[in-house]
């Protein structure tokens, strides 16, 4: 028999080289191919953005940075896959504002938003254009307002479906100037703006990556833009609070996130990469021509704040507004 000494010292030893083994594989993260899961299909702004960002990260840290799509359930398929894998740091996700309206509107989820993922950063914030078919009779947004006051309910606003964000940015409009519209969801953001196009829909808040070109090619009339400062390529158009809507000030925004018990060491390590490649001046240039603009610098503390209240918005906007999902 193997004097008890012996076992004591073999176990503490083996307890000691296990204890050692996480802090050795944090130092040498990442070590293998990085998967980035975007909840949205491929060419959506949450894709476009992890494409970007996903890039730089593979060129400095050397390893591969795979883009995976899951779209489907509103982003719940893709978000869960992220809160279930490993909290090692080789499994990430794009958050983006959808995800914050899901709780309230679908009640039970697979994942809890604010406890089982793990801030990383912010990274884009992204701006809308409310627009109308150019053969339309709005001529501004206090046209609009006017004319919905009028026939309550009448007219009506597209979106890519229950819980989307031009879904929200109409109903949050209709609360803030006191008016009724009917939305009509459709099963993504370009069947969305198709409807607008054929006349299906009366006015719609398009992103600016897709609602620019069309302002610029007459295809559709801007009444206003969601961000805080009228936009470079559409001088001419006023912001919405310059159009007369005060506290309408939403802003969509994308981030990272990881699995619950990410270490904290990888989480500060991607926080600050993050923060190098969103300073990138062809990054924010990049994004810009895109339609979004690159955060500013905050911290996984700072992430996780904006999620929480966006949480509390939201939950409050959909019990008020009456939303329910289908």
């Amino acid at each position: 028999m193997i004097p008890r000494r012996h076992c004591l010292g073999a176990l503490a030893g083996a307890a000691l080289a296990t204890a050692g083994l996480p802090a050795h594989a944090q130092a040498d993260y990442p070590d293998r191919p990085i998967r980035i899961i975007v909840p949205l299909p491929p060419g959506s702004p949450p894709d476009v953005l992890a494409r970007i960002v996903g890039e730089r990260i593979q060129r400095a840290w050397k390893q591969p940075v795979v883009v995976e799509n899951k779209p489907g359930a509103t982003g719940m398929i893709g978000m869960d896959a992220v809160a279930k894998a490993a909290p090692d740091g080789y499994t990430l996700g794009v958050l983006f504002m959808t995800h914050t309206v899901l709780p309230e509107l679908f009640g039970k989820m697979p994942y809890d938003t604010a406890r089982d993922l793990v801030p990383l950063a912010n990274l884009a914030w992204l701006y809308n254009v409310l627009v109308v078919p150019p053969s339309s009779p709005v001529k501004s947004v206090q046209d609009l307002i006017e004319r919905a006051k009028a026939a309550p309910g009448k007219l009506s606003f597209g979106s890519g479906g229950i819980g989307s964000p031009a879904h929200l940015l109409g109903e949050s409009f209709s609360q803030i100037t006191g008016t009724r519209m009917l939305h009509v969801p459709f099963r993504g953001p370009s069947e969305a703006v198709q409807a607008l196009l054929g006349g299906q829909v009366d006015l719609m808040f398009a992103t600016n990556s897709v609602a620019v070109p069309m302002v610029q090619g007459g295809k559709v009339r801007g009444l206003a833009v969601t961000s805080p400062t009228r936009l470079g390529a559409l001088p001419d158009l006023p912001t919405v609070a310059e159009a007369g809507v005060t506290g309408f000030e939403i802003k969509e925004w994308e981030g990272l996130v990881a699995p619950r018990g990410t270490p904290t060491a990888i989480v500060d390590k991607w926080n600050a990469e993050l923060t190098r490649v969103m300073a990138q001046a062809d990054v924010r240039t990049q994004l810009n021509d895109l339609g979004m603009t690159a955060a500013a610098a905050n911290s996984p503390t700072q992430f996780g704040e904006l999620i929480r209240s966006q949480l509390g918005y939201w939950s409050q906007l959909v019990k008020s507004a009456g939303i329910k999902a289908q």
